[in-house]
């Protein structure tokens, strides 16, 4: 009888071991693998439904089975599918910028600031360039929408009208724009004050005394530079300065340049160019350098958006300082405000200020230099 009664403790105490040790062999076995939620709620002796509520934070479940559940993931080194958990909650965590110009640095400080507010919520950024291509910009948009992420960043390549409103209205995502389209949308924008920056920009050449001025711009059709425009014209009838000369290209670092060259070579009386970014300013630089142009002697120079070359280049550029990381940070906190409660609600606009940054890019005219000297 004693024999037999040792042999029934002996075996009881190895099934305790068996059980006590399952979560171990499970995850032991396991490792190396792709874990599912099954595995983990095989391996800690709870459905799938426990598992899932005791990951996902939510209330009612027991502490105890929780911090279990909890370990066994650990141990396990369990990763939640997100495809997945997406097709359950309907959302992806994951949003989009879509931008017109890559090489253009001021979209590095709005990613930036995009990225730190997306990753503190829990969302990935998917950066996507348009590269001016307008097809190339609806394809992105198809594709976004058919991987199915919460919500899109846009910049346009250019002013979007009431077709292509239409168009984004048709994919049923949230959209925030970062520049105005020519007509009033359901969409919410977030932008710097671009007419307020244009006029500052105008005010400043005219205080020096120039009266022949060239502003080289981007397409006509594009809401942030034609408001730029708007500002721009607005400050040099208010100075009583005659209306520039403005040209029309691509807002970039070759259409600065070659916009530049434009002026230099036809337009010899122009003192002044107030440049629709920098990326074009800093092309100015470039077509007035091959020409032995001093800047600011023979010519003035302005930008806008004060990207961090703007400090670096000779000389240092005058511009006007766009709070770009800013723009990034507040148009996800609108995305994801929209995303959380839907798109019913009614658009905002946001616009963010300016300010006008003085270096050594501008100066008197050249007539008036010479008078001075005299």
């Amino acid at each position: 009888m004693a024999r037999r009664i040792g042999s029934c403790i002996g075996t009881i105490g190895r099934l305790g071991r068996s059980q006590s040790e399952a979560p171990r062999e499970s995850a032991d076995k396991l490792k190396g693998m792709a874990v599912t939620l099954k595995d983990i709620a095989r391996a800690a002796g709870v459905n799938a439904s426990t598992a899932s509520r005791c990951l996902s934070g939510f209330r009612g479940v027991n502490e105890g089975t929780r911090q279990k559940v909890l370990q066994v993931a650990a141990e396990m080194q369990y990763r939640p599918n997100r495809v997945a958990r997406g097709l359950v909650t309907g959302r992806s965590h994951t949003i989009a910028l879509l931008i017109s110009d890559i090489r253009n640095p001021f979209f590095a400080d709005v990613a930036r600031g995009a990225e730190d507010v997306a990753h503190a919520a829990g969302y990935d950024l998917i950066l996507c360039n348009s590269d001016f291509d307008a097809d190339k910009q609806t394809k992105y948009l198809r594709s976004l929408s058919e991987k199915r992420v919460d919500g899109i960043l846009m910049n346009s390549v250019v002013s979007l009208r009431r077709a292509q409103l239409a168009q984004l209205a048709e994919l049923k995502i949230p959209i925030i724009l970062l520049n105005k389209p020519a007509i009033r949308t359901a969409f919410s924008i977030v932008s710097a004050d671009n007419y307020d920056g244009g006029k500052l920009a105008g005010a400043h050449l005219a205080t020096l005394g120039h009266r022949a001025i060239a502003h080289i711009t981007g397409p006509k059709q594009h809401g942030n530079l034609t408001e730029r425009l708007r500002g721009f014209l607005a400050a040099l009838k208010a100075a009583h300065v005659p209306a520039p000369l403005v040209l029309h290209g691509q807002n970039s670092f070759s259409g600065g340049y070659e916009l530049a060259q434009i002026v230099f070579d036809e337009y010899p009386e122009i003192t002044a160019i107030f440049a629709g970014n920098d990326a074009m300013a800093f092309g100015v630089g470039r077509a007035a350098a091959e020409r032995n142009l001093v800047i600011p002697r023979d010519v003035s120079l302005i930008g806008f958006d004060d990207v961090d070359l703007a400090q670096v280049v000779s000389p240092p550029l005058t511009t006007i300082h766009a709070p770009k990381y800013e723009i990034g940070q507040l148009a996800v906190e609108m995305l994801l405000k929209e995303v959380k409660r839907g798109t019913g609600r009614p658009p905002e606009q946001r616009t963010l200020g300016v300010e006008l940054k003085v270096r050594k890019s501008c100066g008197p005219p050249r007539r008036a230099r010479l008078l001075t000297a005299v």
